[in-house]
């Protein structure tokens, strides 16, 4: 059930070409060094596919506050190449491989996050995918699960060399 407040103070729509590098940047403020997407990575995404990198823009500044995206392939499982291989992005792709919720340190704690997920989940399902795909640290699974991912256990991804649980949800069979 979608909090109206946030859907009051936010839209939730496809990034567009003026704000790439504001997410690249967001990108760079919310992770750890080590985990961060290069910023040219992160923009040529949003270049690939808008459709497939949604942003929450607060409404009374106009700037963008966080944002979930990913890319759309026919892989079942999630690889570190994502990152930073664009061609493995298949438009017409089943499943869309979570790069990252970037949600800006100020607009964490009041439900933003799980607003953008909302969204981006009903929209994905509403496109037919079969489904999402994210990787996570430990501390993070019960966060997914509360959204309605299930844990597949440990991934092969060692992004940033840590140990990451892969989870999915299953939007249309």
């Amino acid at each position: 059930m979608m909090n109206k407040k946030i859907e009051d103070n936010f839209e939730f729509r496809d990034i567009r070409p003026e704000e790439y590098e504001r997410a690249a940047e967001i990108e760079a403020e919310v992770f750890p060094p080590e985990e961060v997407v290069d910023a040219d990575d992160v923009i040529a995404q949003a270049r690939i596919s808008p459709d497939c990198f949604m942003v929450a823009v607060d409404r009374n500044t106009g700037k963008v506050a966080g944002f979930l995206y990913g890319l759309a392939t026919d892989e079942m499982r999630f690889r570190d190449e994502f990152f930073t291989d664009k061609s493995l992005h298949d438009h017409d792709g089943d499943n869309i491989m979570l790069l990252g919720l970037d949600i800006m340190t100020e607009y964490q704690g009041r439900g933003l996050g799980r607003a953008v997920m909302e969204h981006y989940i009903s929209r994905e399902k509403a496109k037919g995918r079969r489904r999402l795909v994210l990787t996570c640290l430990e501390n993070l699974v019960g966060m997914y699960k509360k959204f309605g991912y299930t844990d597949l256990g440990i991934s092969d991804s060692r992004w940033g060399g840590e140990e990451w649980h892969e989870m999915e949800i299953v939007l249309n069979r």
